[in-house]
């Protein structure tokens, strides 16, 4: 007991409890997709589970890409005291965590429907590829981007209980969302990983990294202007849609000069952008 009450700060850094951005960027589509799907409020139990879900999914996401990653954190300046990368917390101890972490999402999971639980496997899937693509695919954001965005066709799941186009839809334009926030994040960390042979999309992309990063916001913005045009969504959804525009080109502000700093804060402001689109989904499905 007194040895988990000494490792148990250790564990929260491991899972990333003060920095909540990565969930939050999980959690405003998701939610956004679980709107749209019930054409309104889809329920206190929904809402519940995807919540919650989002949250431990993401920090057993943590947890094994701290693992995965452990030998390349060693040479990167901002990652070098996670728990995992300093030796506080031994790999197996960092699994063990993501496994219950996992379980009790899938514990929520298993309260839904049959649909909901086979696309679980699905998204799990993703999230253990994820830290491995980082060695040979060029575009590992771009899977980065399935599994943050997987929560979307699970949430039509467990609404409709079938997955239809539109999901797939509104899952491909979050794609390039993630994507974007994520090559900001990699700028911060380019010099690094060039260094010590990560493949990144900043690295991929280039001199061109700030003009692929804006390009794939407004495919971003215009794939779910379409969806909500389709679906006839009134004006507070356009409204929402011109608040995260207009953070996307403050966004432009910060990572033109590719400052460690601007890029970070960038990154780091991003959930704001869903967090505007979520707000007119809600708005509009009032």
């Amino acid at each position: 007991m007194s040895t988990l009450h000494l490792k148990f700060p250790l564990y929260l850094q491991l899972i990333r409890w003060d920095k909540p951005v990565g969930s939050l960027l999980l959690l405003w589509p998701t939610l956004a997709a679980l709107w749209i799907a019930a054409g309104g409020f889809p329920g206190w139990h929904l809402l519940a589970v995807f919540t919650l879900g989002t949250f431990l999914m993401r920090s057993a996401g943590c947890a094994v890409n701290d693992v995965a990653d452990r030998e390349f954190d060693r040479h990167v300046k901002r990652t070098t005291d996670r728990p995992v990368t300093s030796g506080a917390v031994s790999p197996r101890e960092a699994l063990a965590v993501g496994a219950v972490l996992a379980l009790v999402s899938f514990a929520l999971v298993l309260t839904t429907n049959r649909t909901t639980v086979l696309w679980s496997f699905v998204a799990l899937a993703v999230t253990l590829v994820y830290p491995y693509t980082k060695r040979f695919f060029s575009m590992p954001q771009a899977v980065l981007g399935v599994a943050f965005s997987f929560g979307i066709p699970m949430a039509f799941a467990a609404v409709q209980d079938q997955v239809p186009a539109l999901a797939w839809l509104l899952l491909l334009g979050n794609l390039f969302w993630v994507i974007a926030y994520d090559t900001e994040y990699a700028m911060v960390d380019r010099d690094d990983d060039l260094r010590i042979g990560i493949r990144t999309s900043a690295i991929t992309f280039g001199r061109h990294d700030v003009v692929a990063v804006m390009a794939l916001y407004v495919a971003y913005l215009l794939t779910w202007g379409a969806i909500g045009w389709h679906l006839q969504l009134r004006w507070p959804y356009a409204l929402g849609l011109l608040a995260a525009a207009a953070q996307v080109a403050w966004h432009y502000q910060l990572i033109r000069g590719r400052t460690r700093e601007g890029c970070f804060r960038a990154f780091r402001l991003n959930h704001w952008v869903g967090f505007a689109v979520f707000v007119g989904v809600v708005a509009a499905c009032a």
